[in-house]
């Protein structure tokens, strides 16, 4: 059986997706409108709900199922 290599992050998950947002939203401005650019404000909509999702999954509030 092959050993999984494992990663330490540097960032929080948070961080990073932020970093991507940011990232994809300023390449998208330098864009004219059309496909290209509509997949890359699409990518960062997804990474922004990725965050938020992650801070309610860690949120304190969350009860398991019971």
């Amino acid at each position: 059986m092959t050993k999984r290599r494992r990663f330490k992050q540097g960032q929080s998950l948070k961080e990073r997706l932020m970093l991507f947002i940011e990232e994809m939203r300023k390449r998208a401005d330098e864009l004219p409108p059309g496909p290209a650019r509509d997949d890359l404000l699409r990518r960062a909509r997804q990474a922004d709900v990725a965050t938020h999702l992650d801070e309610w999954a860690n949120s304190p509030a969350l009860q398991p199922p019971k």
